[in-house]
This record gives C-alpha cells, sequence and structure tokens, in this order.
C-alpha cells in the first residue's frame, strides 16, 4: 500500500512539474538588423547565436529564421530565461545592429565588408547581391 501511495505521489509531483515548465510559453520577436543582407553575415550570425545560447542565455532561444532580404531575424525565446534585451545585446555583440541600437564597435570592426553597414560601404552591391551563397 505504501508503495501504490508514493508512486502516485511521484506522479502527481511529476506532472505538476511538467505543468510549470510548460507553463512558460515561448514568444516570437522580429529585430530587424540593417547589416544582416548576406550570407556570410548569416553565418557569422547563427555561429554566434548557437555559443551564445548555450552559455549567456541559457537556451532560451529554440529557434531563428534569417530573412536577408528585409535584414531580420524573427527569434523564438523562452520570456522566463531571457529578454528581449539580452537578445538584442547578444546580436550587437555579434558586430549587427538591433532594431535602433549600433553594435558593438569592436565586434561591428572584424565583420567582412559585405556585413557592414551601407553608410560604411557594406551590403549588396548592384547586380552582385550577396543573400545567395555562391
Amino acid at each position: 500500500m505504501k508503495k501504490i501511495f508514493f508512486l502516485l505521489c511521484f506522479f502527481f509531483v511529476g506532472s505538476m512539474l511538467h505543468a510549470q515548465i510548460m507553463s512558460a510559453k515561448a514568444q516570437t520577436v522580429i529585430i530587424k538588423s540593417a547589416n544582416l543582407r548576406c550570407w556570410q553575415c548569416s553565418e557569422k550570425l547563427e555561429k554566434y547565436l548557437v555559443v551564445e545560447n548555450k552559455s549567456f542565455l541559457e537556451n532560451a532561444i529554440l529557434e531563428w529564421k534569417i530573412n536577408l532580404l528585409k535584414g531580420e531575424i524573427k527569434i523564438k525565446y523562452l520570456p522566463d530565461r531571457a529578454s528581449i534585451d539580452d537578445i538584442r545585446t547578444v546580436i550587437n555583440n555579434a558586430g549587427f545592429d538591433a532594431d535602433d541600437e549600433k553594435a558593438e564597435e569592436t565586434a561591428y570592426n572584424k565583420l567582412p565588408s559585405p556585413c557592414k553597414r551601407a553608410e560604411d560601404g557594406g551590403g549588396p552591391k548592384k547586380g552582385a547581391p550577396c543573400h545567395i551563397k555562391p
């Protein structure tokens, strides 16, 4: 009888914990970036996000999709682990602008020229789109 009682208690506690974990609903945010326009930029940002998501963001980002033609990244994340400001900071630290926040200067300077802002001579050139990997 004690075994059955403990099994029922264990099952009840386990289902309560599962319900609490699942109650943290994922949210989606779209962040614009003026210097996220080519496949090189996409690869650099994705590599950076993988590393930072594991360490700084505590696996808060569930998935992301980069739209190079629009210069934006759509991120699905868990708001109980990271805020939108945390995610913008990570993007800035990778060298990319995030909405109205400019990239961290030293990281921005390390980006290849196609990944720079248009006013700095970067981005796609006429007749030579860079959103498609050669």
